[in-house]
């Protein structure tokens, strides 16, 4: 049996951080979808190829060379489908979704697994990791 993915106490790390992979193109396209509804820039996006989110990664139990999950940081530490349902809910207008946690979490995590173990194939991955334009920084968590 594989690493249980169910949210976990998590502390030293700011609310509204979400790790992704920056070299997955469908993982920079959810990051791109959030900064456009969270003008305030609220969320801060960390990747798993950055110092920081090497070892936050690690810290969670997500493998770095290949990232078999997301994650949020909302008090807690959320992964796969939770940690897309727990990053939309902090959207402005996002509320509807948690009826998604009505879905039981094999279903959505299997949904999601389908997803991350073909994102390279389906969506494309780049050489190197999302760089954020200077008015985009904002949304992204800057530790050096």
């Amino acid at each position: 049996m594989g690493k249980s993915w169910r949210p976990q106490a998590i502390d030293g790390v700011p609310d509204r951080v979400i790790l992704i992979d920056g070299v997955c193109v469908l993982c920079s396209g959810v990051a791109q979808f959030v900064i456009v509804r969270d003008p305030e820039a609220r969320f801060r996006f960390v990747t798993v190829q950055e110092p920081f989110g090497e070892a936050l990664a690690q810290r969670l139990g997500v493998n770095t060379a290949y990232p078999e999950t997301n994650a949020a940081i909302g008090g807690r530490a959320y992964f796969k489908f939770d940690a897309v349902i727990e990053a939309l809910l902090r959207l402005p207008w996002w509320s509807w979704v948690r009826v998604l946690r009505i879905v039981p979490r094999i279903v959505r995590d299997a949904v999601y697994d389908l997803l991350a173990r073909n994102r390279y194939r389906m969506f494309g991955r780049t050489e190197t990791c999302l760089l954020p334009t200077p008015e985009l920084s904002r949304h992204f968590l800057r530790t050096e």
